[in-house]
């Protein structure tokens, strides 16, 4: 349990602000909403969680005592990877006002276009989030069972380090899944180069399966030092499950892992 009554970092100036990304990218770790804001409410700090992994069908950070939550509606509330854009959520009057003069003010207005197709994909929200889970489930399940993969993140796994705040907080698992094939760069290569399905680009949260390698890729920038505190080894690999049938999926990552020379 946290605790808030003592500590060196007490001593430090307070924030103004806690931003909570959960589960975390790219390695889905879980962080405990409630406790976070009971700990920064107490201070009198606001909380902002990025809920763009779970969208609103799977975690309502708002509920859970967060004072704004923010989404890239490019991932899964439009769902189809063609529009550009972003959302604050509030359920605080008071902040409400501030951002939207702030948005007027800067202009961070998005088209009516996007506007509508992100309306569009909001209609099978439902729908395309319980079928990303349910193929997400069954990705994870076979690669945990396949030997040349040496360990498998994902929050709907019992074996997740924090399962049990996942299923306290979320209303299902999404379909991000992060594992590590046994091996290095060679494997991950070989792995991501012999899918079919799977396309190999940086975005998630579509209808279409995708596969990337964050050391390479969306976290290239980040130092090798500091992808290795932060457990962004050669051999991660993450994919956004998507909505295709699920024996296709389940073959091409067979397909892809028999590929793989250790």
């Amino acid at each position: 349990s946290a605790r808030v009554s003592s500590g060196p970092w007490l001593s430090l100036s307070l924030p103004k602000l806690i931003w909570v990304e959960t589960p975390t990218n790219p390695t889905l770790k879980i962080v405990d909403i409630r406790k976070i804001a009971e700990i920064a409410h107490s201070r009198g700090v606001r909380v902002v969680v990025d809920n763009t992994f779970m969208s609103p069908y799977f975690q309502r950070p708002l509920d859970l005592g967060a004072d704004i939550v923010v989404h890239s509606c490019t991932k899964y509330i439009n769902g189809h990877s063609d529009v550009v854009m972003g959302v604050v959520a509030t359920n605080d009057e008071a902040i409400y006002t501030k951002l939207k003069f702030l948005q007027n003010a800067i202009g961070a207005v998005p088209s009516p276009f996007d506007c509508f197709m992100v309306l569009r994909g909001i209609k099978t929200l439902h729908v395309r989030m319980r079928q990303h889970e349910q193929n997400a489930i069954a990705v994870a399940k076979f690669l945990e069972s396949h030997p040349k993969v040496d360990r498998v993140l994902y929050p709907g796994l019992p074996s997740h380090p924090q399962h049990e705040i996942a299923r306290s907080q979320m209303r299902g698992f999404g379909g991000m899944i992060t594992f590590f094939l046994k091996g290095g760069i060679e494997q991950s290569r070989q792995f991501l180069e012999n899918l079919q399905i799977f396309a190999l680009a940086e975005s998630l949260g579509g209808v279409e399966s995708l596969a990337e390698h964050p050391a390479i890729m969306t976290h290239a920038s980040v130092p090798a030092e500091r992808r290795k505190e932060l457990g962004i080894s050669d051999s991660l690999v993450r994919l956004s499950v998507g909505i295709e049938e699920q024996e296709d999926l389940l073959a091409d990552i067979k397909g892809a892992l028999d590929a793989v020379q250790l």
